[in-house]
């Protein structure tokens, strides 16, 4: 195959790059919810040999979705049933209870509503991400928020394939947008 080389000022145009983000999250979120919904009630709260329960993981990817489709951080607001700290993995669990599968669902919908007038209004062009602790434009944290998300779903997908012996298909992305445009 031939490929052809672009040339030197021609630019892939913003609405494309956008239409991409917005296909990708939820495509990527699409797997996570799969994987949230598979999962069986016993291993949820299960820690095992597991530094975090699934649940911890899947509310931790769904923070992060959350904020940083945002700007940056001082406009974010956390989800209403927010416990305090919770969303860190690296730090010990103090939370008296987990959230239930339907709560982690719920917020889920919540972040995968977001997405598309999130993307729409970032400035994907500015050459700093909105957080501080990202020295990253703009654009590049939306890949890198995308990575975090396929990140985390590929370990509960395979805690899965361990725990029932099945794991999370691949998400069309462009057949997802088509049927949430018709559904």
């Amino acid at each position: 195959m031939v490929q052809r080389k672009r040339p030197a000022d021609s630019t892939i145009p913003m609405e494309a790059l956008r239409s991409a983000l917005k296909s990708q999250y939820h495509a990527t979120l699409a797997m996570l919810r799969t994987a949230i919904r598979r999962c069986p009630d016993d291993l949820w709260t299960a820690r095992s040999d597991h530094a975090n329960p699934f649940w911890r993981i899947a509310y931790h990817t769904l923070f992060y979705t959350h904020l940083y489709l945002q700007p940056n951080n001082r406009v974010f607001r956390p989800w209403d049933h927010q416990q305090r700290g919770i969303q860190h993995m690296d730090k010990p669990l103090r939370t008296r209870r987990p959230y239930t599968k339907a709560e982690v669902l719920t917020y889920w919908s919540i972040c995968e509503s977001l997405v598309d007038d999130a993307v729409d209004a970032l400035d994907l062009n500015n050459p700093r991400s909105g957080f501080s602790w990202y020295k990253i434009p703009k654009m590049e944290h939306q890949i890198v928020n995308i990575r975090h998300i396929q990140y985390h779903e590929a370990q509960l997908a395979d805690r899965l394939r361990v725990a029932i012996g099945a794991g999370v298909g691949w998400a069309d992305a462009r057949r997802s947008a088509r049927v949430r445009a018709t559904g």
